[in-house]
């Protein structure tokens, strides 16, 4: 779940945001019992690529096992841990070390490390700013699992549409398209919330007709009907939306001007009669 990409930003932040000069990490294995450290920043040596971590053993297993952020001031000496690994982190000359899971519900995706050559203690605010980086990483690997089921109901919704689907069907199609826009509204990542609103144009295009004309609506007008197709307040929408629930007014007085009807369900209705929403 978590890629390359995403550890190796991550440790470039870990660095920035303590101060400490060495940063490293690894995914855990599917069944949580190990990991594998992959990736790295600020290292000199190559004791530390490509150990395996087993769950409970050193720092980071101990992480692992325990889903909770932990530090040593001097590795080698420190009585809590385990000592399998000490050649590989003495190689590398590291004394104080930090390590905090990257988490997604009760699973540890990775642990991720920051720490010094010299004997100073990681301070709780260093911790604490691992932590957040930690959390950040755990919520964009949240999202992306929640995009990827997602798109295997579009997946199926594109299915439906090529027949005539039941009510029901087309319920779901509409209730994933409504929660797509709100995860769009929370995704940090722009080339990721790109990828969600093509797929909530994508599946507004699956219904209504498919020779409309031109789409009168803007974006945020469409979204605010999403949000009223499947029976959002004023105030729902906006707080879905990321907005206020004075501009959900005004945008849906918009859509009503534009496609000529005077209410809410009747606007929904023409809109999706013109193909505008699923």
């Amino acid at each position: 779940m978590l890629e390359t990409a995403d550890l190796t930003a991550a440790l470039g932040r870990l660095r920035r945001v303590t101060g400490l000069p060495v940063a490293f990490g690894g995914a855990a294995s599917a069944d949580g019992r190990a990991m594998r450290l992959t990736d790295f920043a600020g290292t000199t040596t190559l004791a530390l690529h490509g150990l395996v971590v087993g769950a409970g053993n050193g720092l980071g297993g101990r992480v692992l096992t325990t889903a909770r952020a932990a530090k040593v001031d001097d590795y080698a000496a420190d009585p809590r841990i385990s000592h399998e690994y000490d050649k590989p982190v003495t190689a590398e000359g590291l004394r104080a070390i930090a390590a905090v899971p990257v988490a997604m519900g009760s699973s540890v995706l990775a642990v991720l490390y920051a720490g010094t050559r010299e004997p100073l203690s990681v301070g709780a605010r260093a911790l604490d700013a691992m932590v957040q980086v930690a959390l950040r990483l755990g919520t964009e690997a949240t999202v992306r699992r929640e995009v990827e089921r997602r798109l295997a109901e579009l997946e199926a919704a594109a299915a439906l549409t090529r027949e005539v689907p039941a009510a029901r069907e087309w319920e779901d199609v509409r209730q994933a398209h409504a929660d797509l826009l709100t995860i769009a509204q929370e995704v940090g990542d722009p080339v990721l919330r790109s990828r969600l609103r093509q797929v909530c144009s994508l599946l507004s295009r699956s219904g209504g007709n498919p020779d409309k004309p031109a789409d009168p609506l803007s974006p945020r007008e469409r979204d605010v009907l999403a949000m009223v197709a499947v029976g959002c307040s004023n105030a729902e929408a906006a707080r879905r939306l990321g907005v206020l629930p004075e501009t959900v007014k005004s945008y849906l007085r918009n859509a009503m001007r534009k496609l000529g009807t005077h209410g809410r369900m009747e606007t929904v209705v023409t809109a999706r009669r013109l193909g505008l929403l699923p």
